[in-house]
């Protein structure tokens, strides 16, 4: 491994995202700092804390259309069946939905659980629970993606937090994404839920640690035409 290869792997990307965040912090920093030393390191440590909130880091996700990967980081905090938000257009049955809880050191870039076609994105403003509660599916504020998948169609949600204030998707209707793709982002401390087919078996329980792109939420029995290459 040359030296090249060492500071890659070292230095985690940053988000443009949050670029504009960083940078008022790190001017507040400096401003307060000429003030006061105590405050300088107090928003010292809460600018570290900024750029570490939107790191994005390069994930390797399984090329496998049979599996269902991690939206986002996270705690598994709902395995079970659940009806999907009507807005989706997904009717009125219950889909199996697991849902991952992001608090604020968790990475917020969200990524795709499956590989397929985006038939349709959806955007409902709403309330600022916590997201870890159970009723933030149907209250807070969520963006939600329906993809098109080689075994059938899966929801993506992106639900708003306590603290969170902005969803942040940069998917379009229509087009192509693959599974592990990032196609949004939520701050500051949100919650993805994901809803699968029935025949999508749950391959994690509540409480688990998730890692987005690369933790298998659930895995198809069925055998799907898996592709050639990855897109990432």
């Amino acid at each position: 491994m040359d030296l090249v290869d060492t500071i890659k792997k070292t230095f985690v990307a940053i988000h443009r995202e949050g670029y504009p965040f960083i940078a008022a912090f790190a001017a507040v920093t400096l401003f307060l700092g000429y003030f006061s030393s105590i405050l300088f390191w107090v928003c010292l440590i809460l600018t570290a804390w900024c750029v570490y909130f939107f790191r994005d880091p390069e994930r390797v996700t399984p090329v496998d259309d049979r599996l269902v990967v991690s939206p986002a980081d996270g705690i598994i905090t709902a395995v079970g069946p659940a009806v999907p938000p009507r807005e989706l257009g997904l009717g009125g049955g219950e889909m199996t939905r697991i849902s991952v809880f992001m608090d604020v050191f968790s990475c917020h870039v969200n990524r795709a659980p499956v590989r397929g076609r985006i038939t349709r994105i959806e955007h409902r403003p709403g309330q600022f629970l916590n997201a870890a509660l159970d009723k933030a599916s149907a209250d807070n504020e969520r963006n939600g993606l329906v993809i098109d998948s080689p075994n059938g169609t899966v929801a993506a949600v992106q639900i708003a937090g306590l603290v969170a204030r902005r969803i942040v998707c940069w998917a379009e209707t229509g087009g192509a994404i693959g599974i592990g793709e990032r196609f949004g982002l939520i701050r500051f401390g949100s919650r993805v839920d994901v809803f699968l087919p029935s025949a999508a078996t749950p391959r994690v329980a509540v409480g688990q640690t998730a890692v987005g792109g690369e933790t298998i939420l659930a895995e198809f029995g069925g055998i799907a035409a898996t592709p050639l290459v990855r897109v990432s």
